[in-house]
């Protein structure tokens, strides 16, 4: 049986001397394990395409629930990626934790979406690439059902902490059920996360913080991440070596 998707490639794995092992995510068929034979070999057509952080057109073929990759055409290879070792290890931390909260044989239009847009705009340089991670992040916990509850009746002034287990805001001598850490939060960090909880996909990341403000907003963001998938990611670790803008995190 053939079929033909569109796909981003989140991890190749080298099998035998010229075969690749990809791991993709699709707007329909969620994740998928695909065999892409003789992708390392001189004059693979579709060697291209079976890059990590590629989007491609795939015609896969399947056998007993295997899929093997008949041909493939790249959509976005996301280039300005490769020329940046902090970028492109960002890009793959997005792809870990894509792959982490992704499921097969599940509709994945959302994870695929925000994967793409927000390797775009890390590729394009459309604002700091803390801002960037810190969206992605908060986004994909909303998607992958850990949405924070960012209301407050207690008002919004001094004192305000966010719970890394509990997902909620609360104030200082007033914990919430969740034991657990809570990290401080200022107005505006409040305020870019309840942007990113709500607007729309293209318009992820179109708001402002200063540095401090965005420093301490993308503490959170990474904190909740780790905190509610309770393990850690290599590519984030590896990011943190390389990017100037993650020594302070």
């Amino acid at each position: 049986m053939y079929k033909t998707i569109k796909a981003l490639v989140l991890r190749e794995v080298k099998y035998r001397d010229a075969d690749k092992i990809l791991t993709v995510l699709t707007e329909r068929g969620g994740k998928l394990t695909v065999k892409a034979r003789g992708a390392l070999r001189k004059g693979c057509k579709f060697a291209a395409a079976a890059q990590a952080l590629c989007f491609s057109e795939m015609t896969l073929f399947g056998n007993a629930g295997r899929w093997s990759l008949n041909e493939a055409e790249t959509i976005e290879q996301f280039l300005p990626l490769r020329d940046d070792l902090g970028r492109l290890a960002l890009g793959s931390y997005f792809a870990e934790l894509l792959e982490a909260v992704s499921d097969a044989d599940s509709p994945e239009s959302g994870l695929l979406q925000l994967g793409l847009n927000s390797l775009y705009a890390l590729s394009r340089s459309l604002c700091p690439d803390l801002q960037v991670k810190a969206a992605f992040e908060l986004r994909l916990m909303c998607l992958s059902g850990f949405r924070p509850e960012l209301n407050t009746e207690r008002g919004e002034g001094e004192g305000l902490l966010f719970s890394l287990s509990g997902g909620c805001v609360h104030c200082i001598g007033d914990p919430p059920e969740a034991a657990g850490v809570s990290l401080p939060l200022s107005r505006p960090v409040l305020q870019a996360m309840r942007y990113v909880v709500t607007a729309e996909p293209k318009k992820l990341f179109s708001f402002t913080l200063p540095g401090a403000e965005l420093l301490l907003f993308a503490k959170v963001c990474e904190a909740y991440t780790a905190t509610q998938l309770e393990r850690s990611f290599r590519a984030l670790d590896y990011w943190k070596c390389v990017a100037p803008c993650a020594k302070d995190l």
